[in-house]
């Protein structure tokens, strides 16, 4: 049973290795966000998987929770940074248009 959770970590390092590419390359700030929020749920499963192999689920399974948590808080808290960036800047060019 062990060969199966370390075949699935490394599946999950190769997904997490794959959406890399974009978070280093992508075209919009939206693509790395969602780049960077994928990795992050890459790795709750990745301290699931770990802690199953460690014979010590709850204790990841605790960890992976709390990462989960962070991770949530930090999308929002990004994109409503962006948002209210993005706002500001809208109105300033719709301050300029003449009438």
């Amino acid at each position: 049973m062990d060969i199966v959770y370390v075949v699935s970590v490394v599946v999950v390092l190769v997904g997490m290795l794959a959406v890399l590419k974009r978070v280093i390359s992508g075209p919009t700030l939206l693509d790395r966000l969602l780049g960077v929020n994928v990795i992050g749920t890459k790795t709750i499963v990745l301290l699931a998987l770990i802690g199953f192999l460690a014979d010590r689920p709850g204790f990841f399974l605790d960890i992976a929770l709390a990462y989960a948590l962070i991770n949530f808080i930090a999308t929002i808290a990004v994109l409503r940074h962006f948002e209210a960036r993005f706002r500001g800047r809208a109105s300033a060019v719709t301050e300029e248009e003449p009438s």
